[in-house]
């Protein structure tokens, strides 16, 4: 068990809270606490070390906390007026608070006629934020000291006495025994020196202590400023997570995002030396500061957006554990984006979510519109046999028998280069004319700039690929990097199912047809004359007729892809997942 003298009571005016020691003469609260602050005096007094008396404070951070109690950014950084000789709080890894089973969590706080302080048992409901930001609690025990006014700006800790949270609410009737925290990974969206202090799984103590020694330095650096979505990028190496839409506003929030988000841990590794690389290497391996952005111009009249209304299910990694995606299901109405849900959970809880997602994010759209549902997924996810999820728990229907229904990736998604291109594209393709199929067969011994440059040359605007991704890797990864619209797979197989060889070359006198060969023959007469922008239609139809056929699992549609994209269908730009450094 910890030391528990770093526990800290706040009062500013007439709020009194609690606190907590983080390091040197930090003091972390809730910003609701000394919301009085520029008019009254903030003291910290620590009750385990009553010799050093009642201390001075100032506000030197903020997290943005409005006045409001669902106001997100409950979040204030004290700084004492001198050094107290304790030892600050220690903090368990991120995912604490997210595990199950839930573990108890202890909050000291001091409710009125508690100067002293006393404690509370909480522990979290679910593993899924509430609107971004807030873990909900409920009491360990029907019974006990509830978390009432007092608490606020407690440290939610372990058993062992390690910090996973900070207590920021409870609700109005204390008989109900509940409340909310905002765990690590939310903390440091607003304090972004917190990641110095939490052991991040993965990521070594000393790198995580150095990358942060030299944010410092590139923060105080008068002579240039690294560029934070450059930083972002060489760290994540070309098939990392894409750049958040919007990009980074500072260096903090870039090694934020890596540490956090991004889960590959060597990452934070080539942060750190590219860093240090960048500021002892002097000015001219500087990368050149962001300019203000020039005022825009008024953008030309868009193309009519096609008919399509979608429903957007957008997955991305959580940063939270290998295991921890974060899911948002969005509709889009009058060429704007409504969100419907969003939280984190393991990615097997993904399918129960979305099932009882979709349904409601419909229900956002017209009477009369036509429903696409989308799944925008990371690269490694495109695979993922969604259109076969049932509808729900009482409608066994596959989602793909139910709804048009496309997947895209999710780096395509956000990237402003592919929508500007694909945009160019769909015009093209709007104005009719016959459009081929570019097959990518079987063993396919092209090489990947050779059916780059086919790509490009000859204008696609559909691909369709033989073998699942798996099988074809760098030829597929070609695919979403050149912007074809449409492109088509088989889930199923490893190349050639009829040889056993993803590298086959086709079928040689008296072999068995090759199966990739014979998805590709079918999947050629079956698009033959179909306009595009309908392919989620006609998709939607060969899955109910394989589903229908007698023997399912031969039909060739049966483990029909499709990846889809038409950024029209997607006026606004597309909101980044919730993040912890956003």
């Amino acid at each position: 068990m910890r030391s528990a003298a770093w526990h800290a009571r706040i009062a500013c005016g007439d709020e009194v809270g609690a606190g907590f020691l983080v390091a040197g003469r930090r003091v972390l609260t809730c910003a609701h606490v000394v919301r009085w602050s520029d008019s009254a005096t903030v003291t910290v007094t620590f009750p385990h070390a009553r010799e050093l008396g009642e201390l001075s404070a100032a506000v030197v951070a903020h997290g943005g906390w409005s006045g409001g109690i669902t106001d997100p950014g409950d979040v204030a950084v004290l700084e004492l007026d001198r050094d107290v000789p304790l030892a600050p709080a220690g903090f368990a890894p991120p995912d604490a608070a997210y595990t199950e089973p839930y573990p108890k969590l202890i909050a000291y706080g001091f409710p009125e006629g508690y100067d002293e302080g006393t404690l509370a048992e909480y522990q979290a409901v679910s593993g899924q934020l509430i609107a971004g930001e807030w873990l909900e609690l409920v009491a360990w025990h029907g019974h006990g000291q509830p978390l009432v006014g007092g608490f606020s700006g407690a440290a939610a800790t372990l058993p062992d006495g390690t910090v996973a949270g900070m207590v920021t609410a409870a609700l109005d009737a204390p008989e109900m025994r509940k409340g909310r925290m905002l765990p690590l990974d939310v903390l440091a969206r607003y304090w972004p020196e917190l990641g110095e202090l939490v052991p991040t799984p993965g990521h070594r103590a000393d790198t995580r202590r150095r990358l942060y020694a030299l944010l410092r330095r590139a923060t105080a650096d008068a002579d240039g400023v690294c560029d934070p979505n450059r930083m972002y990028v060489d760290a994540v190496g070309p098939f990392g997570p894409p750049l958040p839409a919007g990009g980074f506003p500072s260096l903090w929030a870039a090694a934020g995002y890596v540490q956090w988000e991004v889960p590959d841990p060597q990452a934070v590794d080539r942060l750190t030396g590219r860093l240090g690389e960048l500021l002892d290497g002097g000015q001219g391996s500087r990368s050149p500061a962001p300019s203000a952005p020039a005022a825009a111009a008024p953008p030309p009249a868009a193309p009519a957006p096609p008919a399509w209304s979608p429903v957007v299910v957008e997955i991305d990694h959580s940063g939270a554990g290998p295991d921890q995606v974060t899911v948002e299901v969005s509709a889009y109405r009058d060429g704007r984006r409504r969100p419907v849900g969003a939280c984190r959970l393991p990615r097997t809880g993904v399918r129960a979510y979305v099932q009882g997602r979709i349904d409601e994010a419909v229900a956002h759209l017209a009477p009369d519109a036509d429903e696409l549902v989308t799944f925008v997924l990371p690269r490694e996810w495109l695979n993922e046999a969604v259109a076969h999820w049932e509808c729900g728990a009482d409608d066994s229907t596959p989602l793909g028998c139910a709804y048009p229904l496309v997947v895209t990736d999710r780096a395509r998604h956000h990237s402003g280069r592919m929508r500007h291109q694909l945009r160019k594209k769909w015009q093209k393709l709007d104005a009719g004319g016959g459009v081929v199929l570019h097959r990518v067969e079987c063993g396919t011994q092209e090489r990947p700039p050779s059916l780059r440059k086919r790509l490009w040359d000859g204008d696609a605007g559909l691909a369709g690929f033989a073998a699942p991704p798996t099988a074809v890797r760098r030829h597929f990864e070609i695919g979403l990097t050149v912007p074809v619209p449409v492109l088509l797979w088989r889930r199923s197989g490893s190349g050639c199912a009829a040889h056993g060889d993803a590298s086959c070359p086709g079928a040689g006198p008296g072999d068995p047809p090759c199966t990739g060969t014979t998805f590709l023959d079918r999947l050629t007469a079956s698009v033959a004359g179909v306009p595009p922008a309908e392919l989620p239609r006609h998709v939607m139809s060969l899955r109910l007729t394989a589903d229908a056929d007698d023997e399912p699992d031969q039909h060739w549609a049966r483990d029909l892809q499709v990846l889809w994209d038409d950024p029209r269908c997607f006026p606004e730009t597309t909101a980044s997942l919730h993040s912890p450094v956003a």
